[in-house]
């Protein structure tokens, strides 16, 4: 096909499938129209040999093998060059340099710093045979994470014989077995949500000889390298410092398969908000044309949709957007990994496949490459691809990680973006889930996609307040988590894990521990956040001091996008978490202030409440 026919082609599509969703619509901005478009089959061939991304993402698996084994052997190489002895001496010559280190900018100094913390933290200060020690614990935790992580997510089976016959249509099914990969806990059967709890979280003896050896191994770890247990050395450089207090629990009649039902269940009947009702007013392309408006808003910064080159991404339905600055033009690119397709994980994150940095040889500055991935329904022949309110707040969310690295101009790469302290890292990306919710936001871009009716104030108001529904219950069990995640982290005891994950549940949380259930072999956040879960309470609590002292007059200030960039966004991890904080909201918080924050979000506004229980 010639490029004028594919052209034509390509125009009279978009026509077509536009033509049929818009109907009513006013005309949607081209970053607008570009997600609402019905993707279109590349017409190239597909290269395997496709990004340089994947463990998670490629679809050849032999790629995410690789991708995986190689991410062990660079996370070795990486723990071998933080015990050598020579690189960390030329480092602390110049650090210990008055005349030099004061001629260095405050970023370099930091990152300086930084470097040097990963050789303390590693034992650099050892003897040789120590130093070897580390390293071999460090390989051995990489393997045990990697294998944890991989475990935590397989179903479990059960004979179809040993549970009635009427619910197997709930499970996938193999041979005489079915097959619970998860809780089902939005299920209306309480027989479903029983049996799954009970099965899926079944105690497998191979993963809880792993998380102990995982445990021990970390523990060994930091004893070995002079700190008092994992946890303190996970903290260092947070804005926690220690390991801190959590707070009481509250007691109920629940099961624990019980709350994700019923907690929505009321929601649905106290504020009427299905989903279905909402769906219609968040088409994919009108959520997109509302975060641009935002951005152009707060910061000056359009998204751009642009065609991907032949082989550039791994999918067809993957989009391209080239962010722009209105004056300091372009800043970076996303790619939108947005819909669902086989083997891919069923989880939205934000990947850094590039981060910015000031180039030397070349005075010019790295762009930042971001990936976002998503799990959204495809378009069909009817309509877009409509959101739920849930999926609407995951995409701000995830848009926040990826504007956090955008924004950032700092001028190493390893402090570039959301590359900074971990109980920092989601404050940009839940201070975007209060913009998601506000009406003078969402009304800049949530209109049905058939009629052109935007969304009545009343249903983002309801919406809002059955977010409370339950939600002191739900913080409770992220105390829950953080408290259990900083006594496997602590001192070691002499007991199992799922004894202690029993005592915790009992002292933090209101429900009951099941016999014969390991809910800890699933907690897979234990790789990725261990010793750090607390990290999503702290991060809301600061996006919420931030929104309520900063945006919630006015969610559009201009003025604000900017301090909040300059003083937040722009530093990456090259400046302390808590200056950062004490620099956006002018004073410096206190742990009361966090409680606060937190308690107060759980506060109903019960002007709302009596207004539609009266209407």
């Amino acid at each position: 096909m010639s490029a004028s026919k594919r052209l034509l082609y390509i125009a009279n599509h978009r026509v077509f499938w536009t033509s049929i969703w818009r109907r009513k619509v006013t005309t949607w901005s081209p970053v607008g129209a570009a997600f609402n478009a019905k993707p279109l089959r590349r017409l190239e061939s597909f290269d395997k040999n496709v990004a340089d991304f994947v463990k998670v993402a490629h679809p050849d698996p032999s790629f995410r093998d690789a991708a995986e084994k190689t991410c062990i052997e660079i996370g070795t190489v990486v723990e071998k060059l933080n015990t050598n002895v020579d690189l960390c001496r030329s480092l602390k010559n110049l650090l210990d340099e008055k005349k030099v280190l004061d001629q260095l900018d405050p970023e370099t100094r930091k990152v300086a710093e930084l470097f040097m913390f990963d050789f303390e933290i590693s034992g650099i200060h050892l003897d040789e045979k120590q130093r070897k020690e580390a390293v071999k614990l460090h390989v051995q935790l990489l393997d045990l994470s990697n294998k944890f992580l991989m475990g935590s997510h397989l179903p479990n089976r059960i004979a179809k014989s040993a549970i009635p016959e009427h619910i197997h249509r709930h499970f996938a099914t193999e041979g005489s077995y079915v097959q619970i990969g998860g809780l089902h806990a939005e299920s209306s059967d309480d027989l479903v949500r029983e049996i799954a709890y009970r099965i899926f979280l079944y105690p497998n003896a191979d993963m809880m000889d792993c998380l102990d050896d995982l445990l021990k191994c970390r523990n060994k770890l930091a004893k070995l390298v002079g700190y008092e247990s994992y946890a303190h050395r996970a903290l260092q450089g947070t804005m926690a410092k220690t390991p801190g207090n959590m707070l009481p629990s509250l007691s109920t009649e629940l099961m624990p398969w019980d709350p994700p039902y019923f907690s929505g269940v009321l929601r649905a009947e106290r504020y009427n908000i299905e989903p279905s009702l909402y769906s219609p007013f968040f088409s994919l392309g009108s959520c997109m044309e509302g975060l641009n408006n935002l951005f152009t808003q707060l910061y000056g910064v359009s998204l751009n949709s642009e065609h991907p080159s032949a082989g550039e991404v791994w999918n067809e339905d993957v989009h391209k957007l080239v962010v722009v600055h209105e004056t300091e033009g372009l800043l970076g690119y996303i790619y939108c990994d947005f819909f669902q397709r086989a083997d891919k994980p069923h989880q939205d994150c934000h990947f850094t496949i590039r981060g910015g940095r000031q180039c030397q040889e070349s005075g010019q500055y790295q762009l930042p490459v971001v990936v976002l991935m998503l799990s959204l329904p495809h378009p069909t022949k009817s309509a877009p691809t409509l959101l739920t309110p849930g999926m609407m707040e995951n995409l701000f969310h995830e848009m926040g990680h990826a504007m956090h690295s955008m924004l950032g101009r700092t001028r190493y790469q390893h402090i570039t973006g959301t590359r900074c302290s971990t109980d920092f890292a989601e404050v940009p990306s839940i201070l975007m889930e209060f913009f998601a919710a506000d009406y003078r936001v969402v009304n800049q871009f949530a209109r049905h996609y058939q009629t052109g009716q935007p969304l009545p104030q009343n249903m983002v108001t309801r919406l809002c307040e059955s977010k409370k529904v339950c939600g002191a219950a739900d913080t409770q069990l992220q105390i829950f988590y953080s408290a259990l995640d900083q006594i496997y982290h602590g001192e070691p005891q002499n007991r199992s894990t799922t004894d202690i994950l029993k005592d915790t549940q009992q002292k933090f949380y209101g429900l009951p521990y099941i016999p014969n259930t390991a809910w800890q072999l699933r907690f897979g956040h234990l790789i990725g956040y261990g010793a750090k879960y607390y990290s999503y309470l702290m991060s809301r609590a600061v996006a919420s001091m931030v929104w309520k002292q900063c945006f919630v007059k006015d969610p559009l200030n201009r003025d604000m996008g900017e301090r909040y960039r300059r003083e937040m966004l722009a530093h990456g991890g090259g400046k302390e978490p808590m200056l950062m904080v004490e620099g956006m909201l002018q004073r410096r918080p206190s742990i009361d202030d966090f409680v606060e924050a937190l308690v107060s979000d759980l506060n109903p506004d019960f002007e709302t409440f009596i207004m539609d229980s009266t209407s």
